[in-house]
């Protein structure tokens, strides 16, 4: 028997939402052993002088607890 957990995240890029994906699972990855999955919850971008200065997304990322 597995038990799994479900951290939220934050996680941004200058490039795309794409990009702030890839940035959360990979810093994720560094403190949370045998993540399993991740969807994104929401998605915002900041703006700075009428251009896109940040793209930021929430994620809920999952991982499988060790015995």
């Amino acid at each position: 028997m597995s038990v799994a957990k479900v951290t939220e995240i934050i996680a941004s890029s200058s490039k795309s939402f794409d990009d702030a994906v890839e940035n959360g699972i990979q810093r994720a990855s560094k403190t949370l052993k045998g993540i399993t999955g991740a969807w994104v919850e929401s998605m915002k971008v900041t703006v700075s002088d009428g251009k896109v200065d940040s793209y930021r997304v929430n994620m809920k990322v999952t991982f499988v607890l060790k015995d």
